[in-house]
């Protein structure tokens, strides 16, 4: 039986852990991005949301008329853009800082910026393809938006706290 060098087994032991820490990284990314993308079809328009948000609001308000009615709805859409593309901003600079690239880890700001508005992009472009949906390049801006000012936030907080207190390290 040979014995194993205190670095082969760290080495075995990091190996053995890589895939199960990428996945932990790129799951939560994956699964937002694909939930975004869900509700870029039908089941995210207007006509669907409307059933949860308008009973909500006419619960809480039942005077309001209609047109406030309305307004709430699509107040209540546009800040789900804002804060849904958000927290994907935050999902991919938590993919991208503890990145073993080091081209990720470097730029994580400006790669988790530009994955955001890919994903934007393309869920706009599919909804321009749906009848039940109205594609626009004004809720892309407003998902950049949203995604600059989480990112913005979470690097705020990395100067303030330390780079290694906001690291998303497994």
């Amino acid at each position: 039986m040979t014995a194993r060098s205190d670095a082969q087994e760290m080495n075995a032991t990091a190996g053995a852990r890589r895939p199960r820490s990428r996945a932990w990284r790129y799951a939560p990314l994956a699964a937002w991005t694909a939930l975004i993308l869900l509700l870029s079809t039908g089941v995210g328009g207007a006509a669907h949301t409307s059933l949860i948000v308008e009973p909500v609001v006419r619960w809480l308000f039942p005077h309001t008329s209609e047109e406030r009615v309305r307004l709430v709805h699509f107040a209540v859409r546009k800040v789900g853009h804002f804060t849904g593309y958000g927290a994907l901003a935050l999902f991919a600079a938590r993919a991208f800082l503890p990145s073993p690239k080091e081209f990720l880890r470097r730029h994580w700001f400006a790669a988790s910026l530009a994955y955001v508005v890919c994903v934007s992009l393309l869920d706009e472009f599919n909804q321009s393809f749906n009848p039940a949906r109205t594609g626009t390049i004004r809720d892309s801006v407003l998902d950049a938006f949203g995604a600059l000012t989480a990112l913005a936030a979470l690097a705020y907080l990395r100067a303030r706290r330390g780079r290694r207190a906001v690291n998303f390290r497994p």
